[in-house]
């Protein structure tokens, strides 16, 4: 099992004050999931969700993305044949058609860039069609233009 996760803090909505939240993901029996439990230091308001699908809610990768940067899942062989590809795009994300073309296309160009979990599920899908893939730290730009990883 792949896990990654971070503590954030925020404004608590019952009282004003500082919350503390864990966020992550994980990936179990080949589902992506994510989860977030946080409790407020200044009164009793407390939460725990979990869930799974092909999409993580924004505020959680985004929180992953900033404190462990992303990865990249490129194809390491060459592929004449990108129907396996395709089918394990579709398979593992629930792309159409036409989404699961361009993500190939990016597969085998610069590489689908995201966390290390997304990344890590998509290439258990790949592998399962014995299609070669790699998954690497990747550098994605700041606000400012410059580059971080």
């Amino acid at each position: 099992m792949i896990t990654q996760g971070v503590q954030v803090t925020g404004r608590c909505r019952a009282c004003g004050g500082t919350t503390t939240c864990d966020v992550g993901q994980f990936f179990d029996e080949g589902m992506l999931c994510w989860g977030t439990e946080g409790r407020c230091g200044d009164c009793s308001n407390g939460w725990c969700e979990q869930d799974s699908g092909p999409v993580t809610p924004e505020n959680i990768r985004q929180a992953l993305l900033q404190a462990h940067g992303a990865s990249r899942l490129r194809l390491s062989g060459g592929m004449s044949n990108l129907v396996p590809v395709l089918q394990a795009l579709r398979s593992a994300r629930e792309l159409s058609l036409g989404e699961a073309r361009a993500q190939a296309a990016q597969l085998a160009g610069t590489g689908l860039i995201g966390t290390l979990v997304e990344m890590e599920i998509l290439a258990v899908h790949l592998r399962k069609r014995a299609i070669e893939v790699s998954v690497e730290p990747a550098a994605l730009p700041r606000p400012d233009g410059t580059r971080n990883g």
